[in-house]
């Protein structure tokens, strides 16, 4: 299992992380930042638990996110 942590307040809405893993991630329509799909909201922290075979493409999604907001770690 993994864990994907996004901290929503601070995305810049760049749309990285849907590029990267859109079966994870989308934009939302509202405030144009994008949306961990799956997640729940804890003080700002969205998190969600995935099957491993989502790791390569949340990595790439974790890594090119230009203001360092998602987290994502093997448990």
């Amino acid at each position: 299992m993994i864990v994907i942590t996004h901290q929503r307040e601070k995305c810049i809405g760049c749309n990285y992380c849907v590029e990267e893993a859109p079966f994870r991630w989308v934009m939302s329509h509202k405030d144009g930042k994008s949306t961990l799909l799956g997640s729940q909201n804890k003080r700002g922290f969205h998190t969600v638990r995935v099957h491993d075979n989502e790791w390569d493409a949340n990595l790439k999604a974790s890594k090119s996110c230009p203001v360092n907001i998602i987290q994502v770690k093997r448990i």
